[in-house]
């Protein structure tokens, strides 16, 4: 028991760290072709604070333990809504793009939708993955055109220096070693304590997984609610929601379809539900004051109560 904790803790410092790393050779490598700084933001370093639930879930689901994959990605998700948003608002009220409300949560409610469904017979198949990656790469493409045009717009007239490109190379090959390496550690540590503890790997997905692949978008957020950029925190997790759904389960799907035996239909309403709380609250004044913040906290609570 306490050399799988052990396995986890260096597994989820070595999968943060080289998504670090990772994020920031593909940056600078962006930046040495000039593509634009808000197209990077939105896509290369969105990915790369999702790049922790991409390789768990992916080792997992080759590892034959899809219920720990699928728990990793529904679990964040609900942990990105609910906490991540509701502890930044409980820091300082947080003002809503109206294009958040309008496009980006009902995007993240149809992916989640779209997942429940899917997940309705049991299983992701390969076709079902197929559809998730279409409507992600549609879900890009709306993103980095309307990104493209504010780009015009705004200039890019601060665009910093970018390092040298072997270096770049270096970070990269460094960051996508930690990766792999920690998410084995990680895998190989949750499932151990899930035998250990005598609960299911969806549990311990839902819930140790998902809260330590979510670390990230938690720093990043409540970072940038304290800062005053509030836009930035719920960007960051209305995007790393959708990529995780849609991206991360599009591709893992394709690779090895998985069979669902833990998750249930109340772990998949929750993802739903949040999302539509979520947006609820973005309606009024476009703002998620401090109180809404604690309601999506105590939700949050109480659904790991529920799990636990």
């Amino acid at each position: 028991m306490t050399l799988n904790v052990l396995w986890i803790l260096v597994g989820i410092a070595l999968v943060l760290w080289g998504a670090d790393r990772l994020t920031d050779g593909a940056v600078a490598v962006a930046e040495q072709m000039r593509v634009p700084q808000i197209v990077i933001g939105l896509t290369v370093v969105a990915m790369g604070t999702s790049m922790p639930e991409f390789c768990v879930s992916l080792v997992s689901a080759l590892k034959g333990t899809p219920d720990l994959a699928v728990g990793n990605i529904v679990g964040s998700d609900i942990f990105n809504t609910l906490l991540i948003v509701g502890v930044s608002a409980l820091t300082a009220p947080m003002a809503i793009l109206k294009n958040t409300v309008r496009k980006d949560i009902p995007f993240s409610l149809v992916a989640s939708a779209v997942l429940l469904i899917m997940c309705l017979d049991g299983e992701i198949g390969r076709g079902d993955a197929a559809v998730l990656f279409v409507l992600f790469l549609t879900f890009m493409y709306m993103t980095i055109k309307e990104a493209g045009t504010e780009e015009e717009a705004g200039g890019d007239s601060d665009r910093k220096k970018p390092q040298a490109a072997w270096l770049s190379a270096v970070w990269i090959v460094v960051g996508l070693a930690c990766l792999i390496g920690g998410s084995n550690l990680f895998v190989e540590g949750a499932t151990g304590v899930a035998a250990s503890l005598g609960v299911s790997e969806a549990v311990i997905g839902l819930t140790i997984v998902a809260g330590g692949t979510s670390l990230p978008e938690l720093a990043t957020s409540v970072v940038s609610a304290r800062k005053g950029n509030s836009g930035i925190a719920v960007g960051n997790v209305l995007g790393s929601n959708v990529f995780n759904i849609l991206a991360i389960l599009g591709v893992t799907g394709m690779i090895t379809p998985m069979k669902l035996r833990g998750i249930t239909m109340t772990d998949l309403s929750m993802l739903v539900v949040s999302v539509i709380l979520l947006w609820l609250f973005s309606f009024t004044r476009y703002r998620i004051e401090r109180w809404e913040g604690a309601v999506l906290t105590a939700v949050f609570v109480g659904y790991m109560c529920y799990l636990v």
